[in-house]
């Protein structure tokens, strides 16, 4: 159906049904003759459509089978209100032509909506388009578009689906802010591995990924920011603390604001420790597991079973034997290990057995993974083995000849490895105490 355009505001949709075969003027005239003076003269239809406030009435029907069923669409220069009582009015016409006849209302749309809507696609088009960004425009049209573009990006995360930067879920480091808007505004600079808290009751989601990856709390700069900060450090664990311009928010920020708060980013026990907050302090230090207390106040654990500072591979008893040996008649260098130690099983509760199949993997560039009775259950190359370790689900022992790296220790806690031996450690600043982590290269 073609709506007269020339028609401002509002489009009246009414369905019709009759009982007998009728055509287009029947049912014209009965939608003006049975309305005639039912609304008084400022409503009248015919008087109105001579003014130009209602538009030309279109028609569409069908007959079958001894009914006719259809549409009419009635354009309309009045208010809501008027539009309202007129559309209303089409109800009471009970019979077209010689038949009986019903007349519903479907819709009363307001056809400048669809020109808003048409408005806003165009100008995200152009957008996208535009490499001059000095055109005048509305700042509220360009606020709109630039958030449709953007939040195309923004994903949801874990149970409670948080708003989050699409690279959240595999960066070893994630950046937590209060809200939605935080987020939109780094991700207009890049910076992708964020995730919102929703407010100060800090979510479950957050409390987990706190414990398995590098966090630094972006806080707005005022006493909501305060807020978040405290009820973080009695849930979660933090690393490092950035904070916005006194009296400003995240979402505020310029790119160079952003870049300046976290390039300057402060360690949390140092944080705490000059903002003054003494008891939030001794309260971190004396809830802080092991390993968080190695990474951040470098303390080394007190108990030999989760050893934070990595010992080389030896046992006491091999100590012993050592002290009693000539220091030149200490093997430096094993070129092949033992032919019954290679193929496809490891005595795991010999220090020897481990080392001597650690060094012909160094050789090859490979890595192993085996059960708990040393029998080998998968082998990828080194490059690889952060990726292939994804696809474990069964397996207690990992050595590998490359070097023991943050990922590798998170990716073998999810698999439930639990001990990782290696030529090198490289820079672990989390591991869970779950998992027992060994190198055998020798300090001198």
């Amino acid at each position: 159906m073609n709506v007269d355009p020339n028609l401002t505001k509002y489009l009246i949709k009414a369905k019709i049904s009759t009982d007998g075969v009728v055509e287009k003027p029947d049912v014209v005239g009965a939608i003006f003759g049975q309305t005639e003076g039912l609304l008084g003269e400022e409503l009248d239809l015919r008087d109105l459509q001579k003014s130009g406030k209602i538009g030309r009435i279109e028609v569409e029907i069908d007959s079958k089978k001894g009914r006719t069923e259809g549409y009419v669409l009635i354009p309309s220069g009045l208010d809501q209100v008027e539009s309202s009582i007129l559309a209303a009015s089409l109800e009471t016409i009970d019979r077209i032509g010689p038949c009986k006849a019903k007349v519903e209302v479907e819709s009363l749309e307001d056809v400048r909506i669809q020109k808003r809507h048409k408005i806003v696609e165009r100008a995200e088009e152009l957008y996208k388009k535009m490499s001059d960004s000095g055109k005048s425009v509305s700042e509220s049209i360009v606020a709109s578009v630039r958030e449709e573009v953007e939040k195309g990006e923004i994903t949801s995360y874990g149970e409670e689906k948080l708003p989050a930067g699409p690279a959240v879920k595999d960066s070893d480091s994630i950046i937590v802010v209060e809200g939605r808007s935080d987020i939109l505004n780094l991700l207009r600079y890049g910076i992708k591995n964020t995730i919102a808290v929703q407010g100060t009751n800090i979510p479950k989601t957050v409390q987990k990924l706190s414990r398995e990856r590098t966090v630094t709390v972006f806080l707005d700069g005022d006493r909501g920011g305060d807020l978040i900060l405290k009820e973080m450090l009695q849930v979660a664990e933090i690393d490092f603390v950035a904070r916005a311009p006194p009296g400003t928010e995240v979402e505020e920020l310029t790119y160079k604001q952003i870049v300046k708060a976290l390039r300057y980013k402060t360690p949390i026990d140092q944080y705490l420790s000059m903002r003054g907050m003494s008891d939030e302090l001794k309260e971190l230090t004396e809830r802080n597991t092991p390993e968080n207390q190695n990474k951040q106040i470098k303390r080394g654990y007190e108990d030999a079973k989760s050893v934070v500072e990595i010992k080389s591979l030896k046992f006491d008893e091999e100590e012993k034997k050592e002290e009693k040996i000539p220091k030149e008649k200490i093997p430096v260098k094993i070129e092949q290990p033992e032919p019954e130690e290679i193929p496809g099983k490891v005595d795991l509760s010999n220090t020897r057995s481990i080392e001597k199949r650690g060094i012909v993997l160094t050789k090859d560039k490979m890595t192993e993974v085996y059960s708990h009775d040393g029998n080998i259950i998968a082998a990828f190359q080194v490059a690889e083995a952060v990726e292939k370790m994804s696809e474990i689900t069964s397996g207690e022992t990992i050595i590998t000849g490359g070097v023991i790296s943050q990922r590798l220790v998170d990716v073998a806690f999810k698999s439930g490895i639990k001990n990782i031996y290696g030529a090198k450690l490289g820079h672990i600043t989390k591991k869970p105490t779950e998992v027992r982590v060994i190198s055998w290269e020798r300090h001198s």
